[in-house]
């Protein structure tokens, strides 16, 4: 499993720990950036791991700004993205066994160190359920994608 993580200044601070989190699972990672506290857009950063999730380059991505949201909006734009935005360890659960999301995006602002992990976990190591009825959602937001984007 490869990661790909990406934050802007308002994520700083949480990424480290995150790095140390998938390491210490011997988890692989590419650390899209940013790489300090100066101000920067969180869109690029967005962009870049969408990016290397869509072109499965990683297998899963984990965005962190200020609050998630705006993260979590720019990956939704890329189709065959489905970006869960999580501050809770049952929703990150969830969305990945019933929505087969890809991305994970949360708040620095909004959550600490062991929740972030608790997330983080939940999501990384739960697989989609496969279940038909959940199958059949999926496939909905598919064709909902595919007839928005193009």
């Amino acid at each position: 499993m490869k990661i790909a993580i990406g934050c802007d200044h308002g994520g700083i601070n949480l990424k480290p720990e995150l790095i140390k989190y998938l390491e210490s699972k011997g988890v692989e990672y590419i650390d899209f950036g940013c790489y300090d506290k100066n101000s920067v857009d969180y869109v690029d950063y967005a962009i870049k791991v969408s990016k290397s999730v869509q072109s499965k380059e990683c297998d899963l991505g984990i965005l962190i700004c200020g609050t998630g949201i705006g993260m979590s909006i720019v990956a939704n734009k890329f189709k065959g993205i489905r970006c869960g935005h999580c501050h809770d360890a049952f929703s990150a659960k969830m969305t990945r066994l019933h929505n087969n999301a890809n991305i994970l995006a949360f708040g620095e602002r909004v959550i600490g160190v062991g929740l972030m992990t608790e997330i983080v976990e939940n999501f990384i190591f739960t697989d989609f359920s496969g279940d038909e009825r959940h199958i059949r959602r999926v496939e909905k937001i598919k064709a909902v994608e595919n007839e928005n984007m193009k």
